[in-house]
């Protein structure tokens, strides 16, 4: 009995030293952002028969949602740099040659630099040309149009002679809308849109118990995981431009260097629920856009 005595105490003292000392693998160092599995289809794509250059301005969070916890209005439910994800998905597809617009006011800054740094014993030298931006053919519009959360939650638990264990997951959903607009014309050339489900999952156990008259063993012990909002959103971005590849050989807007470009294996998950058949551009008479010279 006294031995029982003295190896409770024991093994509370060596839990509360264990409490002190941080889980393993929560602190990580930094590394290169993980790749979704849409990341790895970007990367297999069939080569374009040309690069097409391509404009994005803005993707911007159209969800008007905030973050639950903590409450606030400033703080928003998904990221607000979708357009850096998007420009990274199409230089990664090899289909397309991103050129800056949204930080254009910092571009057309640096060059106006560039053409004043002239000292005065240089007044009569030429002037500093700078070569002529690039023009886009192409716009890419849209926006983060979705997230809702609670799409589906769930658990189960279990509790016998105060030993319990219980787990509870919920899942929300960030839907992404992608469009291609023809620079010339204004006509929107094809779209593409994609779902992400956004998985949270919560596991807990715990002991409440007497050992002995008067007293009491209580021990808790879980942990929780997320997925990064940030990635998810980075996913269906990167589907989404997938997406709106494959809707373009099928609609005959662009070309693969390749016959059957758009049967690749690569754009069946992507085009799978999509319904459409191929077809030309409605009142279209031009060449795929990889055929054509830039503006």
């Amino acid at each position: 009995m006294r031995a029982a005595r003295l190896v409770l105490p024991l093994a509370l003292l060596l839990l509360a030293g264990c409490a002190s000392v941080p889980p393993v693998g929560t602190t990580t160092p930094a590394a290169p952002t993980p790749r979704s599995a849409a990341a790895r289809d970007l990367s297999r794509l069939p080569a374009p028969k040309g690069r097409i250059t391509v404009a994005v301005y803005n993707l911007r969070d159209q969800t008007g949602q905030y973050k639950p916890v903590p409450d606030s209005s400033f703080s928003t439910a998904v990221t607000q740099g979708g357009a850096a994800f998007l420009i990274r998905a199409l230089a990664d597809s090899g289909w397309f040659t991103p050129v800056e617009r949204e930080g254009l006011q910092n571009l057309l800054t640096e060059r106006r630099i560039v053409r004043s740094i002239e000292s005065p014993a240089d007044k009569g030298s030429p002037a500093v040309q700078l070569p002529s931006l690039t023009p886009a053919s192409v716009l890419v519009e849209g926006g983060i149009v979705g997230y809702e959360t609670d799409l589906r939650t769930g658990g189960a638990g279990v509790a016998y002679l105060g030993v319990s264990a219980s787990t509870q997951y919920r899942t929300d959903q960030v839907t992404v809308i992608l469009r291609a607009v023809d620079v010339r014309t204004g006509a929107v050339l094809v779209s593409a849109s994609t779902t992400k489900t956004v998985l949270s999952y919560q596991f807990q156990t715990g002991i409440f118990k007497y050992v002995s008259f008067k007293k009491l063993l209580e021990f808790e012990a879980g942990f929780t995981r997320n997925e990064p909002i940030q990635l998810c959103v980075s996913e269906a971005i990167e589907a989404a431009v997938i997406q709106l590849i494959g809707r373009g050989l099928q609609a005959r807007v662009w070309a693969g260097s390749a016959d059957g470009a758009s049967d690749d294996p690569v754009f069946a998950p992507y085009l799978s629920t999509a319904g459409e058949e191929p077809a030309d551009v409605p009142g279209s008479s031009h060449q795929p856009y990889a055929a054509k010279a830039d503006l």
